[in-house]
């Protein structure tokens, strides 16, 4: 291959395919699509992207699947390497232009996230595990007054919160154009309050975030431990809540069980209707992916396939849609029919991790439970022995027993940092050969996670 020739911006190009069909168009428009094929030389993929913190986003998130999809097209592909266009210096530059979008434009607003206009209500598939979210998000979308506030979503990843959330600015676009509206993750709100306290121009973040009349924060938990975010955070919740604006949010766990937030807020954040999304059942999946088929263009995919997944793919309705992404994608790129047989090769890691059938949240219970702790002291800041080290073990057998990577289980633990969970399975592993107390402990813990 010549650098940067045509062959190699078709292979480009098709990573690209397979990047939107694994990770769903609101990560790719968000993250991947303005990426730019630099050049492969001597075995390394050179991507550009637009500013230092996205550079850094997908090198800690798609680097390697990036890398996976060249060397399934070229096995001397052996690394990639993410650089910026821009200079820090004009990155930062850019955070100052701050605009809020009216609802008539928040697709186009620099400020918050784009919305996937797939992701409507009527693209939502209802079942037992999710009917109280969806109902509690269709009266907030719909109602011309405030019904309560917050409307507070939790549940594990991709079981259709941030769907929910994106449908809601959706039919509030549609009805109530003259209302503004903003959506983020809570990640987002803390790179532009931290922009903003660097530019020492804190007046005009608090003025665009607090004239909104619908703001919806993804992923709370991920501000445990930020103070500073947390403070403007809650004064910011109260100025909306105050002048009857409606605030919706979303978690991992329900504001009782969130680790690393100030009182003050969970207080808050209890004021109005919590409402838990369950993970699904059978009937809720193969529901999903009837719909998802009749959305796809492609290959067909027959009863089986369906069946096949529904059965297999039980950890979040995510994985369910992108495990069918990907079959469809592969057998579109190869020009091969969807059997059975090609679905089994294709998902084969996925389906390992689903015949587990274990998730960091059963493992939090379970090791809570078997140390008499609370699982809210398993998942606190505490350092006391009794407390760190069943943290660790908790980590280390979600690292065994699940296919979450280190940042997803560090942030299943109050946000902590990667490293935080690297070093607990490291020690977890060290003590094992010398402790058998703990050896037995761990033995104990994964037959009752096996069930």
């Amino acid at each position: 291959m010549s650098v940067g020739g045509n062959v190699d911006h078709e292979l480009w190009a098709k990573v690209q395919e397979y990047l939107r069909a694994e990770f769903g168009k609101d990560a790719y428009d968000s993250w991947l699509k303005n990426l730019e094929f630099k050049g492969l030389e001597g075995g390394t993929v050179t991507i550009s992207a637009r500013t230092p913190f996205i550079r850094d986003w997908v090198r800690r998130h798609y680097a390697s699947r990036i890398k996976d999809f060249f060397s399934r097209s070229n096995d001397e592909v052996y690394a990639v390497e993410l650089v910026s266009s821009k200079s820090k210096a004009a990155a930062e530059d850019a955070a100052e232009n701050i605009s809020v979008a009216s609802s008539s434009d928040v697709i186009e607003d620099s400020f918050g996230a784009k919305l996937d206009p797939r992701y409507v209500f009527d693209t939502f598939v209802v079942g037992k595990s999710n009917e109280l979210a969806y109902a509690a998000a269709l009266r907030v979308a719909e109602s011309k007054e405030v019904p309560f506030n917050p409307l507070f979503l939790h549940g594990g990843v991709g079981l259709g919160k941030t769907h929910l959330m994106h449908a809601i600015a959706a039919e509030v676009r549609r009805k109530h154009p003259e209302r503004k509206v903003m959506y983020m993750s809570a990640e987002k709100f803390m790179y532009e309050f931290i922009s903003a306290l660097r530019f020492k121009d804190s007046v005009a973040f608090k003025k665009q975030f607090r004239n909104v009349d619908l703001l919806m924060i993804d992923d709370v938990q991920f501000i445990a431990n930020k103070n500073s975010t947390q403070e403007e955070f809650f004064h910011t919740f109260n100025a909306l809540v105050d002048n009857r604006r409606q605030v919706v949010l979303s978690a991992d766990r329900s504001p009782t069980d969130l680790t690393g937030i100030e009182e003050r807020i969970i207080s808050r954040l209890g004021w109005g209707l919590v409402a838990d999304v369950h993970p699904t059942d059978y009937e809720l999946r193969y529901g999903i992916l009837q719909s998802k088929r009749e959305q796809l263009s492609g290959p067909e995919i027959s009863e089986e396939i369906i069946e096949f997944l529904a059965k297999r793919i039980t950890s979040n309705v995510r994985e369910l849609e992108g495990a069918l992404n990907r079959v469809v994608a592969y057998a579109d790129l190869v020009g091969r029919p969807v059997t059975l047989e090609m679905a089994r090769d294709v998902l084969q890691d996925l389906l390992r991790a689903n015949d587990r059938k274990v998730t960091i949240d059963e493992i939090q219970r379970q090791v809570a439970e078997y140390y008499n702790l609370r699982l809210a002291e398993l998942l606190s800041a505490r350092r006391a022995r009794n407390i760190a080290r069943p943290r660790q073990v908790a980590m280390y057998l979600s690292k065994q027993h699940t296919s979450r990577s280190l940042p997803e289980i560090g942030r299943k633990f109050g946000g902590r940092d990667h490293t935080t969970v690297m070093h607990a399975v490291r020690k977890v592993d060290d003590l094992r050969r010398t402790d058998s107390t703990l050896d037995e402990d761990i033995h104990r813990l994964s037959r009752l996670l096996a069930g």
